[in-house]
């Protein structure tokens, strides 16, 4: 579905497995146990065997340098295998939200390029990964990423009504980050007609579910709104946050 162009380095996979079921058991148990570098050499003889947890779990060790050398070019091979081999997988199945990740990854890593590696900028690129993950997954990821490119008209034409659009699915689902910049388009009418109440309803929600020490940006968007909205907004927003609190999940 979405070929990945590059090469990917050899990897000597473990020994003394007889499935990859089993090395991927051995791996995760071995990773909950701290000892990571077994962990890694039994999640590669599954990842050879195509696995996509045993993938993206190696793919995040390289890309957090987790019990393993930080390496961002093997983290993007990883993620790629997943692209490559596991694209057509059913959105309701169990790797679903893996491979989706996976999409999400590659999109960042495209929008960032990987220094003196084949892995160039291409915001096309992570615009096509962040879109696939997002519409055939429906990852809140995804979605949020992709919102951010129509905003920022990066790698697609400016377009903030799309960029509401994917941040409102994205909000639905819980992703305060989504809700805090949709309340902000919405709460201001950038881009959007202003609905100042429903504005401050996904501000709140994005407020109360936030880091206040590591997400100052959005209590900052938030104090805005609040000072803007009359009381009569005010009163509206906490209506419509009841009733969203009371949607079934």
């Amino acid at each position: 579905m979405v070929a990945l162009d590059g090469p990917m380095r050899p990897q000597a996979p473990a020994v003394g497995f007889r499935t990859a079921k089993e090395a991927l058991r051995v791996g995760m148990r071995d990773y909950n146990a701290g000892n990571k570098l077994g962990a890694a050499q039994a999640l590669e003889f599954a990842a050879t065997k195509g696995d996509a947890l045993a993938l993206w779990k190696l793919g995040h060790m390289y890309a957090k340098g987790d019990g393993v050398e930080h390496d961002d070019l093997k983290a993007f091979e990883y993620f790629s295998k997943i692209a490559d081999e596991h694209a057509d997988e059913p959105p309701d199945s169990p790797n679903a939200g893996v491979v989706a990740s996976a999409f999400v990854a590659l999109g960042g890593y495209f929008l960032e390029g990987i220094k003196n590696t084949y892995v160039k900028p291409n915001a096309s690129r992570a615009h096509e990964m962040f879109h696939y993950a997002a519409s055939y997954f429906g990852d809140p990821n995804a979605q949020y990423n992709l919102a951010r490119l129509y905003l920022d008209g990066n790698g697609v034409a400016q377009d903030v009504r799309q960029a509401a659009r994917w941040f409102n699915l994205a909000a639905e689902k819980g992703h305060y980050q989504a809700q805090a910049l949709l309340g902000h388009l919405l709460a201001h009418g950038e881009g959007v007609p202003r609905q100042r109440a429903l504005g401050l309803m996904w501000l709140t929600l994005a407020r109360d579910a936030s880091d206040p020490a590591r997400d100052q940006w959005i209590a900052k968007l938030y104090d805005r709104a609040f000072a803007a909205a009359s009381e009569r907004d005010r009163a509206a927003a906490l209506s419509y946050l009841e009733q969203f609190m009371k949607r079934p999940r």
